[in-house]
């Protein structure tokens, strides 16, 4: 199943407004949204619709509005433009993001970088890649996988949701440097090997997660709640919560960091 003519479609369309002085709304929760969101998820649902008819989606903005499909054991979990703040700010850290969920486990995902010409895209069993995107074509895709883990690690966090929190779970390691990211790239970092853990200890739902977490999984790391469970997916009618939502977790690369990580 190849996303990655979806990813693209729904770049230009993110793009497209990119370059002009778009507005910006305020969701029911205070988030920001654009014309590009919503654009970019209504190529995204049809050209889902088109490639897997048969698998439900669930989409950020779709979401937003209260319409959210039964789900069973196969879906699709999308974000269309992860990373809202960095598209207001012109930084270019804004993703594009579709995850294929089976049993609750992310099984595969790609993950669009529009305005850096990246993409990043992973399943289980086949492995992670990356390509550069020029002229609107993928170019040669080379693979990725987690490095192995230096006694000093690379950190990476949000660019605009840091916090104490995050900054007190990292004095457990040893920390040579701290790379600020937006959006989903925190994970594609990690799975390239530029980077080895990040911890997250704000609000987050499992469409900004699921496609990151999908090509860092193939790339060898893993994405854990703060107690070493894999972080699920399909997460519903749980008591006092949101559907969807995430708890805090740690994202990683080389699996012997886990060894390292302090307990909950």
């Amino acid at each position: 199943m190849n996303l990655n003519p979806i990813m693209l479609a729904a770049g230009a369309e993110i793009l497209r407004i990119y370059a002009t002085d778009f507005a910006v709304m305020s969701k029911s929760d205070a988030s920001p949204v654009t014309a590009a969101d919503q654009a970019a998820e209504t190529v995204i649902l049809k050209g889902l619709r088109e490639l897997a008819p048969d698998i439900p989606v669930v989409a950020e903005e779709e979401a937003a509005a209260g319409r959210i499909p039964q789900t069973g054991k196969r879906f699709f979990l999308v974000d269309p433009l992860d990373g809202t703040r960095e598209f207001i700010s012109k930084n270019g850290e804004f993703t594009v993001n579709i995850a294929l969920i089976e049993d609750g486990i992310p099984v595969m995902g790609a993950v669009f970088a529009p305005a850096l010409g990246r993409i990043y895209w992973g399943a289980t069993g086949k492995g992670a890649f990356m390509a550069d995107i020029s002229d609107g074509a993928v170019g040669p895709a080379r693979q990725i996988m987690v490095r192995p883990a230096p006694a000093a690690l690379t950190a990476i966090g949000s660019r605009s949701h840091g916090g104490a929190e995050t900054e007190a779970y990292l004095k457990a390691f040893a920390v040579a440097e701290f790379k600020p990211a937006g959006s989903s790239l925190k994970f594609c970092l990690i799975a390239a090997g530029e980077a080895d853990i990040y911890p997250r200890m704000g609000r987050t739902m499992e469409w900004d997660t699921a496609a990151g977490d999908a090509v860092l999984r193939a790339a060898g790391g893993r994405v854990e709640t703060l107690d070493g469970r894999p972080l699920a997916y399909g997460k519903r009618n749980t008591p006092g919560e949101t559907d969807f939502a995430n708890p805090h977790f740690v994202a990683f690369g080389d699996p012997a960091i886990e060894s390292r990580c302090p307990a909950p």
